[in-house]
């Protein structure tokens, strides 16, 4: 059996890539660090970084967030571990996906540098590397939970009105739901419950929402949509 002093220097590195998503003016974003450096100089990646000899693969994610990211205090899920052997020109490089969520709300970070910055998640400028299918397959997630999971109220104000949840499942899935038939599903759960409150507008006052604690805490729901 090898011993660690027998295992080659060339073996592969790793590091941490953090895919984080919210909703801004309606459409989904993805959160982009230019690179300043070789290789791809000037093209947009994931805010990552490599792993250091202490850190468990979330801190490492964490700190790569709290750093290139400027964000803290966030939901993080592992997401997939990419490990195609030419996917980074400089060595042998393994990542570690995580996925991060966060509600428009909560943003305090006022990026002036633009060198961080919000970009289209179904659009996005040139991308470094292979983090143009990171964020395809971080996408894929997040649909696949919005069907089956409340993930939902990490995208999402305190409070909201059914009509915004709606624009907040359409403007993720790309396509348009039946209103009634959504209202109907939704109420039917015990993932939503009645603040009390109101909101006005044009029209007549529209009842505000918040997600319940079971919904929090639930891993699964049964399927709602499509």
């Amino acid at each position: 059996m090898n011993t660690l002093s027998d295992l080659p220097p060339e073996l592969p590195k790793v590091t941490v890539d953090v895919v984080i998503f919210t909703l801004l003016n309606d459409e989904l974003k993805v959160l982009l660090v230019q690179r300043p450096i070789q290789p791809f100089a000037g093209s947009w990646t994931l805010p990552g970084g490599f792993v250091q000899a202490e850190e468990s693969l979330e801190e490492a994610a964490r700190r790569v967030l709290a750093e290139k990211g400027r964000i803290s205090n966030v939901w993080l899920e592992q997401l997939y571990t990419f490990g195609e052997p030419h996917r980074d020109p400089r060595a042998r490089i393994i990542t570690v996906t995580y996925f991060a969520l966060i509600r428009p709300d909560t943003l305090q970070t006022r990026y002036g540098d633009d060198t961080v910055a919000w970009h289209y998640a179904y659009d996005p400028p040139v991308i470094g590397f292979d983090h143009a299918d990171i964020i395809a397959y971080a996408i894929q997630r997040l649909r696949y939970k919005l069907e089956y999971t409340a993930v939902a109220f990490q995208l999402l104000p305190e409070a909201f009105t059914l009509t915004e949840l709606q624009n907040a499942y359409e403007h993720i899935l790309r396509e348009p739901l039946d209103k009634r038939n959504f209202r109907r599903k939704v109420l039917a759960t015990d993932l939503l419950e009645e603040t009390g409150d109101v909101r006005s507008g044009d029209h007549r006052p529209a009842k505000l929402f918040r997600f319940s604690e079971n919904a929090r805490f639930e891993i699964q729901a049964r399927r709602l949509f499509p």
